[in-house]
């Protein structure tokens, strides 16, 4: 029988300090006008969540494990290709993608009206379903107080082949 494995992905990114330059990159897509967030790579938390919870489900390790600030290959790196390189670790690791599932919460970007754009551009680069939601938190914190988004993603995969690595 083939057990599927669930795992948790949480990334958190600070917004830049006004006056940057660097474009918004978040769900696998650029946000003109408003302003980045910090990071190693392009500080996509949606994605980086993603992966990290693809890695959780796989047991292959960490987004720190495989895209850290040792290895400068990834340093300004799009979330896309952060995913699609995840992917291809927990695939080659012997687990096939069912879905991902990403919450994040901010007061921006305005995420609705560029949903399914998102879930698209992520589901492709994955090679499964990926969907993202997003909610504010009312005022509270540092995403009410708009100094930075958390990203919450769940995902499940399956072992392939002949035996099932989940035991």
């Amino acid at each position: 029988m083939i057990i599927p494995l669930v795992g948790i992905g949480v990334d958190v990114h600070a917004f830049e300090e006004d006056g940057n330059d660097r474009a918004l990159w978040l769900a696998g897509l650029e946000w003109p006008g408003e302003r980045a967030l910090s990071g190693h790579s392009d500080g996509d938390a949606v994605a980086h969540a993603a992966c990290d919870a693809l890695f959780s489900a796989s047991g292959v390790g960490d987004l720190g494990t495989h895209f850290g600030t040792s290895r400068p290959e990834f340093k300004g790196a799009s979330g896309v290709t952060l995913l699609k390189e995840a992917a291809r670790i927990v695939r080659d690791a012997g687990f096939e993608i069912g879905n991902v599932a990403v919450q994040f919460v901010g007061n921006r970007p305005k995420f609705g009206p560029r949903r399914e754009e998102a879930n698209r551009v992520l589901s492709e680069a994955a090679g499964a379903k990926v969907t993202v939601t997003a909610t504010t938190s009312d005022g509270l914190g540092y995403e009410g107080a708009q100094q930075g988004i958390t990203a919450y993603a769940t995902a499940l995969v399956y072992p392939v082949g002949a035996e099932d690595k989940s035991r």
